[in-house]
């Protein structure tokens, strides 16, 4: 039996940039990335803790250090910059392996989006 589990979670951090006129994703600095074990192209789910919006889309790479949280093309409606996110992705495992499988999550600072505090 396999079942979905939390692979990755990048806990609290602020939109910087909401750009509608783009394909679609959401752009993320690549320490955030890199520390939460996320991959540029993998599914996640954004949820939005200032107005309870949910979504799915897809991760791009963005500047490694600058903090930039960006959702674009229609997701881009679904917050303004200064909301709050968690960015999720859940993997499927065998369910043995699920048992002992530890998630990678971050907590970076709100305000800057740094790992750092």
């Amino acid at each position: 039996m396999k079942i979905e589990v939390l692979k990755s979670k990048i806990h609290r951090v602020s939109i910087t940039e909401a750009n509608l006129n783009y394909i679609g994703s959401i752009t993320i600095d690549q320490d955030l990335m890199e520390a939460a074990n996320l991959i540029e192209g993998e599914k996640v789910q954004v949820v939005n803790i200032n107005n309870g919006e949910r979504l799915e889309t897809y991760v791009i790479k963005g500047e490694r250090g600058s903090g930039k949280i960006c959702l674009n093309g229609a997701a881009a409606r679904k917050v303004v910059v200064g909301d709050i996110v968690l960015i999720i992705s859940y993997a499927i495992l065998d369910f043995e392996e699920a048992k002992s499988f530890k998630p990678s999550i971050v907590f970076p600072n709100e305000q800057t989006n740094s790992l750092k505090p």
